[in-house]
């Protein structure tokens, strides 16, 4: 097999977010539609993974493997539990969790804004409020005020592109009433005409919500580069390997312009674009080409490719033109086995994509636990460590220590020779 060496500035991570590994985030959106009635989250987050608690914990499992990046997001809703007021004590916590990754050798890549929002937030209607990108940005102004100064990477909003990805899925149209019923639901329970979360979207409101999140983007990414010019930004995006099966592309040209195009050309004037691929899809000209019979499969229902994060890195690239930071990649499967041999083919692949000249600056594997995966609960597991539901004790599966090894072994190959 032939020996890839990736550059000695390559970030080597794992991602996570706040809402789905911290637990109790009583004050964020998502927590409030999780429990109203009828809800379309299969069940609540509750305590998630305890990482509120077991953040230290988290970091040193980060650390173990051998890497030294860790992506992790700053709860808003446990910043500003009400509008205009700042918990000191929550900017206390996280300055705490940056210095702790920088204490173990852990770049904090750190993303702003994982799609929870605080309550109040979406009582104003979310991303609909002509106000929305304002407050945003004067939100990423106080973290950035906090512990700007020690961070490495900023991401400003995770996946604003996934609730249109995901009308190209083969949902059940009992899903979509059950989605519109919920923000119904939260609507009514909170008392105003629109109660509106990042990752619950209806149709018809999917470019309004687009626009100001854009907007919120923008705002962002001033505010940020406002308090350290230097600071690589940017947005990270759902990015499937879309493939074409014959000789008509004119399916997977139209899912591309409905859901990436806009995002990944904002995000030509941020300093990188953020992908985000755990699947490849095959289009022919009437749609989606099925998996072949026998075909392994994640809980996705497609079929397992490793090297579908090479092509959706290219793909990213080809459209941006900014550099590439892979923030998240991973398999959904109860079988860990087929995570751990999907790990190193696909980043060999992402190797190779970077020797045909895409400048990649590193991979956050997602993730590190199993964790609560929003709509789903706690059925899809992705983690390179398992954690026990009652006594949140974590347990390394094989896929964690396939990951470190070869983090390990890039870190001791002999840089290639100069020309």
């Amino acid at each position: 097999m032939t020996q890839r060496t990736f550059p000695s500035t390559f970030l080597w991570g794992v991602a996570g977010s706040g809402h789905q590994t911290e637990g109790d985030n009583v004050d964020s959106d998502t927590w409030y539609a999780e429990h109203v009635s009828p809800t379309v989250f299969k069940e609540p987050s509750l305590k998630a993974c305890n990482s509120w608690e077991l953040w230290r914990e988290d970091i040193e499992l980060a650390a173990g493997l051998g890497l030294d990046a860790y992506r992790f997001s700053v709860e808003w809703a446990r910043v500003e539990p009400v509008e205009g007021t700042v918990s000191d004590e929550v900017l206390d916590h996280y300055e705490a969790v940056v210095d702790e990754c920088l204490a173990r050798g852990l770049a904090p890549v750190v993303t702003f804004n994982h799609f929870t929002s605080p309550h109040w937030f979406a009582l104003r209607g979310g991303w609909l409020d002509p106000e929305a990108p304002a407050l945003f940005a004067r939100y990423c102004d106080l973290v950035m005020s906090r512990f700007g100064d020690r961070i490495a990477v900023a991401i400003t909003m995770n996946e604003p592109n996934l609730a249109r990805l995901l009308t190209w899925l083969q949902l059940p149209d009992f899903v979509r009433d059950l989605e519109r019923a919920t923000l119904a639901a939260a609507s009514e329970a909170a008392g105003v005409p629109r109660y509106r979360l990042s990752n619950v979207m209806l149709p018809e409101e999917m470019d309004a919500i687009a626009d100001g999140m854009t907007a919120g983007h923008v705002a962002a990414r001033a505010a940020i580069k406002a308090r350290r010019p230097d600071l690589p930004v940017g947005l990270s995006i759902a990015v499937v390997d879309d493939v074409v099966v014959g000789d008509d592309p004119s399916v997977r040209d139209r899912k591309r312009a409905e859901v990436y195009q806009r995002w990944l050309e904002l995000a030509r004037d941020d300093d990188f674009v953020g992908v985000q691929n755990y699947e490849r899809v095959p289009y022919d000209a009437s749609g989606a080409v099925p998996p072949p019979p026998g075909a392994a499969l994640n809980q996705m229902g497609t079929e397992i490719e490793p090297l579908s994060l090479a092509g959706a890195v290219r793909y990213a690239y080809e459209v941006a033109g900014v550099p590439v930071l892979v923030t998240e990649h991973g398999m959904a499967s109860d079988d860990d086995t087929l995570r751990a041999a999907f790990i190193e083919p696909a980043l060999d692949g992402l190797h190779d994509v970077m020797a045909e000249g895409v400048p990649v600056l590193g991979y956050c594997h997602w993730t590190l636990l199993d964790n609560f995966e929003w709509i789903f609960g706690y059925d899809f597991h992705y983690g390179l460590h398992g954690v026990d539901r009652e006594t949140f004790a974590r347990t390394p599966k094989p896929s964690a220590g396939v990951y470190a090894a070869y983090v390990q072994a890039q870190a001791t190959r002999p840089a290639p020779a100069s020309a």
